[in-house]
């Protein structure tokens, strides 16, 4: 089985920023697939059915993601994590795909790296760099901004539907990563 997690904060407040892309991006899986909610609290989180994959949007807020994900991977035996998550150091467009590596102070994964160590696929979605870091990642996406990252979130979930279903990352990553 596959957890497919999609990192964010929970609240209205939250909702259109750019360290919300992960939850976008399942959102947009479960609004547009045939998916079964299996949880909001017994994982700290809201969790999905889709086919044989589970999806993730942990209520812990950024910073204590890895609570939630730890206990899905311990309950359900998952042999496969994939971490859906803005990334500063990529401008807004881009779009990039790796496994394991550091949390590059990403806070929601330095939290899922010490619990459930950092050998994972990743979906890095950028969201460009501020003056102010905190500020930035925080800040609501502008109209202009939004056009180009519902762009990217739609080239997102395709590459994601691939993952899911066994792609290979490399030849994912080659075929969908986009420069911005």
């Amino acid at each position: 089985m596959t957890l497919v997690v999609g990192l964010g904060n929970i609240g209205r407040e939250y909702e259109n920023t750019r360290h919300n892309v992960g939850f976008m991006l399942i959102d947009l899986l479960i609004k547009e697939s045939q998916t079964s909610l299996l949880s909001h609290s017994k994982f700290k989180g809201e969790l999905h059915k889709l086919g044989s994959s589970l999806l993730l949007k942990p209520h812990t807020y950024m910073n204590h993601s890895g609570f939630s994900v730890k206990s899905v991977l311990d309950f359900y035996k998952c042999e496969r994590l994939i971490v859906i998550h803005d990334d500063i150091d990529l401008n807004l467009g881009a779009l990039r795909f790796k496994k394991g590596g550091s949390s590059g102070g990403h806070n929601g994964l330095k939290s899922v790296d010490s619990l459930c160590g950092n050998d994972y696929e990743r979906v890095r979605i950028g969201v460009g760099r501020g003056r102010d870091t905190i500020a930035h990642v925080l800040g609501q996406f502008t109209s202009e901004e939004s056009v180009i990252l519902d762009e990217v979130l739609l080239k997102a979930k395709e590459s994601l539907l691939e993952l899911m279903q066994g792609g290979d990352l490399a030849k994912i990553s080659s075929l969908y990563s986009l420069k911005a």
